[in-house]
């Protein structure tokens, strides 16, 4: 067994004499390499103070990938800047210390990309030695303000994902390990990065002037040596520094309250991507000028538009002064990825200042959602989040008691009413705030606590009802006449139930995205994906109903309401829209199930687990809240159990998704995300709807005929295809 540093693993020879000069040593390889040949698989060396804890802290101790180990360079930072590591200047020769100085701002540019992607901060931004020394780089201008705005960018950006608390998904992430992320003199960065442009500026001006106009600028200090090179490195500089600039603009601007600052965020923001533009441009000119050999092997792999390595980096620098440095080996991201990163987030961030901040929680919503599908990272994530929920309200501007009036479609006057002073109704307040919370996370954290939560949706449910029957009398009377508060509080518990089952439906939904079901057991998914859309739906549009109902009454006198009572009988657009996908559920379902029935393909077969296993396996957190009443294996296996394709054939699905995605076209001509939705549930009704009449007329597969399920027009909903092998 070899120690950190390579070596045999030495043990005192009596346990009691502490480690020191006295200690006598001996190698004990050869009694550890007997131990491990006694040992069978499965089997630990136990003793009376070596138990199972103590073996496996052993185990993590002697794994690299779990202990960064004690291994570096250097024992501490002092030692690596007398070493040499850090120069302050870069080099004697100005065009080398202003490659250096542009390697530097690269290399930090993959650090910090690297630690938004999910690696330590004193490995990646803090293995630079001169943001942990930021004094001694004073005397150099350009170094010292870029050191200072990194510094300050990682704080805001620590600072806002911990606020978010979406480091719950990369628990490393805002981890300081005790480095100092604010120092003295930080908040002025901006003051000096500014100074150091407009120097640079000048001298840009300067080298592009006709030599007749040179005299003028004849003070201005060039960057380096060679005056035919001048204009590139200005330029290489610029870009990079101003890109700083905005970058931390864009992060301010993201944490004024209320949504005030995401204007001028999309202007920084279409400032940076501009910036980076022209540091990729910058590329070609410092390879060809570098003055270091560049090797081609890897050169995607290279922290640095010149390709050379930096100066003044050491990654296990902080292995031995941090010690929850976290124990495993950190792979920058190539240069040109973490610009690539940042155009990404900005893109990321730039939807974010685009949303228009609607107080309707339906829309919210559904922004949240749509959102998650571009793929935002951590960053991009907290900062939504922080703009959804500010002291509590909605956009720091809308209560949440007055956000559920909106929803549940309560009059306006209905948001100063002192039902709000309820316990259990502030308590549904906090809960729709965990659940935007939760909406923010990466997907895989998003449906485990999406299901842990529908318990607190069905537990709400049942308290308010409680609280309300007990504040004032008997909710479930229908009379014409009932007062206000029984009227604000069945609205309200309908849009409990509602909003539950939007929960539920996006955790199954979201199992797509995750590619956690199998062929095999699409059936099954369905199946439960329609019984909650349709209680979706009924809740829905009964929501819709009390509304109309009450803006009935009062529009009209009692012979008007009775004789429009027909008339007024529409199905909303959102409950036909629903109703669509209800019918593209079943269509599926059903023809999965004749498919299984009728042809033996598609079964849940295998050694391990039975087709009832992977059920619970699936829907337990539903089915531990009841979700939807009487959903279980058993009515499943009821429903599918006689579909055939002849009776598919007399009553197709697909065609009614068809028709209603075609008339509900007029309803939403106005909202583009829902047209192109309409679009795509067209096109899988088609899709199966060829493939079911195909299947129907054959009667029997023909072994060289395979039918398939892909999701190339829809991410939930599959498209049957049926092709010869």
């Amino acid at each position: 067994m070899a120690d950190k540093r390579g070596g045999d693993m030495k043990v005192p020879i009596s346990p009691s004499i502490p480690s020191g000069n006295d200690t006598v040593w001996a190698d004990v390889s050869s009694l550890l390499r007997l131990a491990c040949n006694d040992l069978r698989s499965d089997e630990l060396i136990s003793g009376e103070n070596f138990n199972l804890f103590a073996a496996m802290s052993a185990l993590e101790i002697m794994d690299p990938k779990m202990d960064s180990g004690i291994v570096s360079t250097y024992y501490s930072v002092d030692e690596a800047i007398d070493n040499g590591a850090a120069p302050v200047p870069l080099s004697f020769d100005r065009t080398i210390d202003i490659q250096c100085v542009i390697d530097i701002m690269d290399h930090l540019l993959a650090c910090e990309a690297t630690w938004h992607k999910g690696g330590s901060l004193a490995q990646t931004v803090f293995s630079c030695i001169y943001l942990l020394r930021p004094e001694r780089t004073s005397s150099h201008a350009l170094l010292h303000s870029f050191c200072r705005v990194i510094r300050t960018t990682c704080n805001a950006v620590v600072s806002a994902v911990s606020d978010a608390r979406t480091n719950e998904e990369e628990d490393l992430f805002i981890m300081a390990y005790g480095l100092q992320l604010k120092g003295d003199g930080d908040e002025k960065c901006l003051s000096m990065l500014h100074a150091v442009e407009e120097t640079i500026s000048r001298q840009l001006k300067a080298c592009k002037a006709p030599l007749s106009k040179r005299r003028v600028v004849e003070d201005v200090e060039p960057l380096q040596n060679n005056l035919d090179l001048e204009e590139g490195y200005c330029k290489a500089v610029l870009c990079r520094l101003r890109f700083r600039k905005h970058f931390y603009h864009v992060l301010t601007c993201l944490r004024r309250p209320q949504g005030k600052g995401l204007e001028l965020a999309k202007k920084h923001i279409v400032a940076c991507l501009s910036e980076l533009d022209s540091m990729l441009k910058s590329e070609e000119f410092l390879r060809h000028n570098c003055a270091c050999e560049i090797s081609r092997d890897g050169i995607e792999d290279k922290t640095t538009a010149s390709g050379c390595q930096p100066v003044g980096f050491d990654s296990t620098l902080n292995s031995r002064s941090a010690a929850p440095t976290p124990p495993r080996s950190i792979k920058l991201l190539g240069w040109k990825k973490a610009v690539n990163y940042f155009q990404k987030l900005l893109h990321d961030l730039d939807i974010i200042c685009s949303y228009s901040l609607d107080p309707v929680l339906e829309y919210a919503l559904r922004f949240v959602v749509d959102f998650q599908k571009v793929q935002p990272d951590l960053v991009a994530r907290a900062y939504l989040q922080f703009l959804l929920v500010q002291d509590g309200k909605l956009y720091g501007r809308e209560p949440m008691f007055v956000v559920i009036c909106k929803a549940a479609l309560l009059p306006e006057g209905t948001k100063n009413h002192n039902i709000q002073k309820n316990e259990t109704v502030v308590q549904l307040g906090q809960l729709l705030i965990s659940l935007l919370r939760v909406l923010c996370t990466n997907t895989a954290w998003q449906r485990r606590k999406l299901g842990k939560i529908l318990q607190d949706w069905r537990i709400i449910y049942v308290q308010l009802e409680l609280a309300f029957r007990k504040e004032y009398g008997d909710i479930t009377c229908t009379s014409i006449d009932q007062n206000v508060c029984l009227k604000i509080c069945k609205n309200i518990l309908i849009w409990v139930e509602e909003q539950t089952y939007w929960i539920a439906l996006r955790f199954l939904m979201l199992g797509f995205e995750l590619e956690l079901y199998s062929p095999s057991e699409y059936c099954m998914v369905y199946w439960y994906i329609y019984v909650i859309l349709i209680k979706l739906a009924e809740k829905t549009h009964l929501k819709m109903m009390l509304n109309n109902d009450s803006g009935r009454r009062k529009a009209k006198k009692k012979r008007d309401l009775v004789k429009d009572m027909g008339k007024d009988f529409q199905i909303p657009p959102a409950v036909l829209l629903l109703q669509c996908y209800i019918y593209v559920a079943e269509g599926l379902m059903m023809m999965l199930a004749s498919l299984r029935n009728e042809h033996k393909v598609f079964l849940c077969l295998g050694p391990f687990n039975s087709e009832q296993e992977r059920f619970i396996q699936h829907f337990e957190l539903l089915q531990k809240v009841c979700l939807p009443d009487h959903a279980s294996y058993l009515s499943f296996r009821e429903t599918t159990a006689r579909a055939r394709f002849s009776t598919l054939s007399m009553h197709n699905c697909f065609k009614d998704a068809q028709r209603i995605a075609k008339e509900l076209r007029a309803n939403f001509a106005n909202d583009p995300d829902r047209i192109a939705e309409l679009r795509r549930i067209e096109q899988v009704a088609e899709h199966n709807c060829v493939a079911l009449n195909l299947v129907s007329r054959l009667g029997t597969l023909e072994p060289s005929l395979k039918i398939s399920f892909e999701f190339s027009h829809h991410p939930h909903f599959a498209s049957a295809a049926v092709k010869r092998s």
